[in-house]
């Protein structure tokens, strides 16, 4: 029987190395990530209730948007290691947050991004005297690994509130349980957290879970299970074998109400299927949403309550969070556009990002006359880009 890698133990031996950095260095970097991300009007808007008028535009500002301490901390120590080691070469082992304007920062700094070849990290060129960031969403093990043999310097800006899912999923693996993961495959963080597991099940929607769920009450085809749940499973995973004691965890950025909702249909399924009394020995609940990211989709709840006449959602397009604030507001019915930048807004034409994942430009969106417009930002959103947004919102209204 192949011996199991103690990960727990692996990750506190990190911190007991000298070149291992988990906490800000203390450099004074304040001013620079205030010249690169502030923006003066949000302090503006925010002390004026968190709206502004100006001509025939209204905007209604959500009250918790932009970058989160998790973000702040990972930014402001990746600014710190180019100040702490000078000279040194510096790597990062993918996008510090996921959004394209801070990262290019980083490229100006002359941090190198770690190569992918055929959708795989190529570490070939990282050397011992280097030091190597890892991202806000963290690093798998196999590549902590990696970089522990390596004997590179190490400066780890993993969110504290994923390191918390990754503890739960070690609980699971002590006590035998399949760890049922809320999130996106590819995720950079899911694809760190199921690292941690032993068996895992990645679920990125609750259909996926009804799916799962309907197997577990009444069996199925394993074949038909396993092409669709196969890349998104531990190697040797069988359903019919894996899904009789599961805990629950999560990619921190999905939507809470969804997670929740999953995390109840598993209850009452197990509940159902190994009665009341035994399920505290088939199932163990955990809600790992961050604190931020649950403050913004509140918060764009409440915005929503107001009438609007669109929404405007910026972050990363690769950004799970704010792409799920995008779809809050297309639920709610009210029409929403998801950009990266204020450069996606034209004079008459808007690029902007689907629920689908298509890019589209969309010409005469933005009506004419009276228009009230709310507008919310992802975690990873600096407000620079939030103001310049704003700017020309209100350059384009100035026009009417």
């Amino acid at each position: 029987m192949e011996t199991q890698i103690n990960t727990k133990e692996f990750r506190r031996s990190l911190h007991k190395v000298s070149n291992y950095h988990h906490k800000p260095f203390g450099k004074t970097i304040d001013s620079q990530l205030k010249t690169d991300y502030q923006g003066e009007i949000i302090q503006t808007i925010r002390a004026n209730g968190y709206q502004l008028t100006q001509g025939s535009i209204t905007i209604h500002l959500a009250e918790s948007m932009g970058f989160c301490w998790g973000v702040e901390r990972a930014v402001s120590m990746a600014y710190e290691a180019r100040t702490h080691f000078p000279k040194e070469r510096i790597w990062i082992t993918g996008e510090i947050i996921h959004n394209p304007f801070v990262n290019q920062k980083l490229r100006e700094m002359t941090i190198e991004f770690i190569p992918e070849i055929d959708g795989e990290k190529d570490f070939s060129q990282v050397k011992t005297e280097d030091v190597v960031i890892i991202p806000g969403a963290g690093a798998t093990f196999e590549e902590l690994q990696l970089l522990r043999s390596l004997n590179a310097t190490i400066v780890d800006t993993t969110c504290p509130w994923v390191s918390k899912v990754w503890n739960t999923v070690e609980k699971h693996k002590k006590i035998d349980y399949t760890s049922v993961i809320h999130g996106k495959r590819g995720h950079d963080e899911t694809l760190a957290t199921s690292s941690f597991a032993d068996r895992y099940l990645v679920l990125q929607t609750l259909a996926d879970a009804e799916y799962v769920c309907d197997y577990i009450l009444h069996g199925g085809d394993k074949t038909e299970f396993m092409a669709k749940f196969g890349k998104a499973c531990s190697k040797g995973f069988d359903p019919d074998r894996d899904l009789h004691r599961i805990g629950i965890a999560n990619q921190t950025t999905m939507l809470k109400g969804e997670t929740e909702q999953i995390g109840k249909l598993f209850e009452r399924t197990l509940m159902k299927k190994h009665g009341v009394t035994n399920l505290t020995e088939h199932f163990q609940p955990f809600n790992t949403i961050c604190g931020a990211t649950q403050e913004r989709q509140d918060a764009i709840g409440t915005l929503l309550a107001h009438p609007l006449d669109m929404m405007i959602v910026i972050g990363g397009f690769n950004s799970s969070n704010t792409t799920h604030l995008h779809q809050m507001a297309i639920e709610k019915g009210i029409p929403s556009f998801h950009i990266d930048a204020p450069s996606r807004i034209g004079d008459n034409t808007i690029s902007h990002r689907q629920l689908s994942g298509a890019i589209v430009d969309t010409p005469d969106w933005l009506p004419g006359g009276e228009i009230i417009v709310g507008v919310t930002a992802g975690a990873s959103t600096p407000d620079n880009l939030i103001a310049g947004t704003i700017a020309k919102l209100l350059s384009l209204k100035a026009m009417d």
